[in-house]
């Protein structure tokens, strides 16, 4: 009896993730890869986040008048550690005298799960853009002197920041999820040697953090051309492949020029399949 070979047979996948590593492993594990696994960060609990704890009291005491959901699951993890916190109810009220904004339907979809309604959304899947072009054209009226809270979860989104500050308001930075350096400093040198050395095919992202973090240790060691290169494709062409799971995470990338791919939907099942049809469509190395 033949046993049947997963799309992913032979191919070698660097593991950035801190978060639901071993989900992704196991996913492809089934369809047949072989991994390599370096946390390049380490997210922290957020009912141990304190500075989030912090942020989320002075917001209590003087309240937003408009309020940026970035990210579904961020916006979501907020209001539930809230409650953790004995904090959420004043929260939502809180949240509920605000503009809230919503940077795509996902962050839609969590600010009505939690009890509360958009007062606008981007009509663009996690448009950034879209979202500071309304508040810059008055979209919920004059910036100058109004505090404005931007729920940030990865993508650090500093020239949307700076746009804002720059038209005079008071922003307030609430960082969902913060990260860490990485646990075990020595997978990670392993994971860099291998994109170096070519012994991986591809490398999975599943945050903007965990970019930055590769890219910060890669800097340490005096090795970040040598692993842009790679992820570049060298002049052979047979480089390691990045693959991230939304436009979020590759930003890192896209301000250096590397390329990646991504799926439609940012998902980490998506994220896998869309590494499938690659490799489908990619001549043997």
């Amino acid at each position: 009896m033949t046993s049947e070979v997963g799309p992913l047979e032979g191919v070698r996948v660097g593991v950035t993730a801190d978060r639901r590593a071993d989900d992704q492993i196991e996913l492809l594990h089934r369809r047949g890869a072989t991994t390599l696994h370096g946390a390049t960060m380490r997210i922290v609990p957020l009912t141990d986040d304190t500075e989030l704890a912090t942020t989320t009291r002075t917001l209590l005491e003087k309240p937003a008048a408009v309020v940026v959901a970035t990210t579904g699951q961020g916006f979501r993890g907020w209001i539930e550690v809230a409650d953790e916190w004995g904090l959420g109810e004043d929260l939502r009220a809180v949240l509920g005298d605000a503009a809230v904004l919503a940077r795509g339907p996902k962050a839609r979809g969590a600010i009505r799960g939690v009890g509360l309604r958009e007062a606008w959304a981007a009509e663009a899947t996690e448009s950034s853009p879209e979202v500071l072009e309304h508040l810059l054209s008055g979209g919920e009226g004059p910036l100058a002197g109004r505090r404005i809270a931007v729920q940030l979860h990865g993508d650090p989104m500093t020239s949307f920041l700076t746009a804002l500050r720059e038209a005079g308001a008071d922003v307030v930075e609430v960082h969902v999820y913060r990260w860490e350096p990485p646990p075990d400093l020595p997978a990670v040198d392993a994971l860099i040697d291998a994109i170096v050395g070519r012994a991986v095919d591809a490398v999975t992202f599943t945050s903007a953090p965990a970019v930055e973090g590769l890219l910060h240790r890669a800097e340490s060691l005096g090795r970040t051309e040598d692993l842009l290169a790679s992820f570049r494709g060298g002049p052979d062409g047979a480089g390691a492949l990045a693959c991230v799971v939304g436009p979020v995470t590759a930003a890192p990338l896209d301000r250096r020029d590397v390329p990646s791919i991504a799926p439609d939907r940012f998902r980490l099942g998506a994220m896998v399949r869309r590494l499938e049809e690659h490799v489908a469509g990619t001549p043997a190395r």
